[in-house]
């Protein structure tokens, strides 16, 4: 072969290589990314061609459905019952604007697309079947969480409630909320509803039991009176403090202001009954920031990596403020911020004598034929006080329901005991905006364990600033969601 031909040769034999490589390289290395792009509508059409497997609660009720659209090159779209009910639970999975929470963290068993399905799929093809999605089982309580739904009415705000032995949600509620149904498909009226909800002021996408803090005012205080207990700072909680009246915040001649009589010397149990807010700065002050820290951290503040499996925002307990910071922190000003489930997990721990079980909300993943291909195991979290502590805390939310000063007595259940602490927390530039009204709570069985522990936040209501308080407005929604889990159980 001449000079000339074998250059031509080799030239192409190098292009032949480079193709070859090139073919390999995306179809082995950059496969997955290629095909999991947005701009690749391939997926979405395969995504929605056939029908999406259910989101079930509690009981096999599924409120998920899947219907076939015309006009349209996605066969079928998502269908929801009771869509604004269920919003918070499932988010939403839309043909134009994809897919949110569980819905898009268990797409790939709702599409049917898991690995964990190859045999079915394989199954399927020998047998003529068409191709389906398993299901998603929730731990959510129906009962709760209409009761949830319904006792907000109105009000803007949200409810978190937990199953203290297992860490299971029962209930997981947010208001105002939306219909994922009115922009499911990629029709005009879809793109519409699609953008009066995103551009609402009410936020009604936002999923403000997981992912909206606030500051959670008087009812932190159960957290600094663990980490009183805890840290010795206390050891009797009837015996009076040292707090002084008036108190003035450590290194400034600010007064902390109560609003209720005799917080002078006050017991950590009584001041609890009453909520006195010196008590329980001086109490802060004493244990020490960085002990205030570590155990509310213990209760998962300051933790980014909270899922059940939707990602919960970090509730923030500040880890460098100075020592009048700390003390407004450890009556849940400042810069503390907590979502309702952080607060629900807080009174889940308190309720469960110490033990803090990591929240969930999905109990089992189901092939088509309903084969269990995974089930979930509840797991301990963490042990933010001792058995000792928590029975300690437990009587003073008792109290706090029972007593004839305290301020939770809303929350009262006839032959069951409630334990639950009030809150009303100031915010804005100068406090002047209308406070957040917060109340948490559980109940209790005649065996001493607890079925539920709640968190109620009421963000904005129809009630004069001077009405608005956590006994008042919020305690009502948690007692009716006891109820729920109670009546449930018998």
């Amino acid at each position: 072969m001449n000079k000339p031909l074998r250059r031509i040769s080799l030239f192409c034999g190098l292009l032949v290589l480079a193709l070859l490589i090139r073919t390999n390289w995306l179809q082995y290395v950059q496969a997955e990314e290629l095909s999991t792009r947005k701009e690749n509508r391939r997926v979405q059409i395969a995504q929605y061609a056939t029908e999406r497997g259910n989101i079930i609660v509690k009981g096999g009720e599924p409120i998920t459905g899947s219907k076939v659209t015309d006009g349209s090159d996605y066969k079928y779209k998502r269908t929801y019952t009771n869509g604004e009910l269920w919003a918070p639970v499932t988010g939403y999975a839309s043909q134009a604007f994809g897919s949110t929470q569980l819905e898009s963290l268990e797409d790939g068993i709702l599409t049917g697309n898991d690995d964990r399905l190859f045999f079915d799929r394989t199954i399927g093809m020998f047998t003529g079947e068409k191709k389906q999605g398993g299901n998603v089982v929730t731990t959510l309580n129906p009962d709760a969480q209409k009761a949830a739904f319904e006792a907000l009415g109105t009000k803007k705000g949200a409810v978190a409630a937990i199953d203290p032995r297992t860490g299971a949600i029962l209930a997981l509620v947010s208001t105002p909320s939306y219909d994922p149904s009115r922009f499911a498909g990629n029709s005009k009226d879809d793109e519409k509803a699609w953008v009066e909800l995103k551009d609402s002021e009410d936020k009604n996408l936002v999923n403000r039991a997981l992912r909206e803090t606030y500051p959670p005012g008087s009812t932190f205080k159960v957290v600094t009176a663990a980490a009183a207990l805890e840290h010795g700072v206390v050891q009797d909680i009837n015996a009076p403090t040292d707090t002084p009246e008036p108190y003035f915040l450590p290194g400034t001649k600010t007064v902390m202001v109560n609003h209720a009589p005799g917080c002078e010397k006050a017991s950590l149990n009584k001041a609890l009954e009453v909520s006195c807010n010196s008590v329980f700065a001086n109490m802060g002050d004493k244990v020490t920031r960085d002990k205030m820290v570590e155990t509310a951290e213990k209760f998962g503040f300051n933790n980014d990596k909270i899922d059940i499996p939707v990602r919960a925002f970090a509730s923030i307990y500040d880890k460098k403020m100075g020592k009048d910071g700390n003390a407004q922190s450890s009556i849940g000003q400042f810069n503390t911020a907590a979502t309702p489930l952080q607060m629900a997990m807080v009174t889940a721990a308190i309720a469960n004598d110490g033990k803090l079980m990591k929240p969930y909300m999905v109990d089992n993943l189901t092939a088509p034929n309903l084969d269990i291909i995974e089930k979930h195991d509840p797991q301990e979290m963490s042990r933010p006080l001792s058995a000792a502590n928590a029975e300690k805390v437990q009587q003073m939310m008792v109290n706090v329901v029972e007593a004839g000063t305290g301020t939770g007595g809303k929350a009262k259940i006839k032959g069951v005991t409630v334990g639950g602490k009030t809150g009303t927390a100031q915010h804005g530039e100068g406090n002047k905006k209308r406070p957040y009204a917060w109340f948490i709570s559980y109940a209790e069985n005649q065996d001493k364990t607890s079925p539920v522990a709640v968190a109620v936040v009421i963000e904005d209501s129809e009630a004069e600033r001077e009405d608005i308080s956590g006994g008042g407005l919020a305690a009502p929604v948690a007692k009716a969601v006891m109820q729920a889990v109670l009546n449930s159980q018998g």
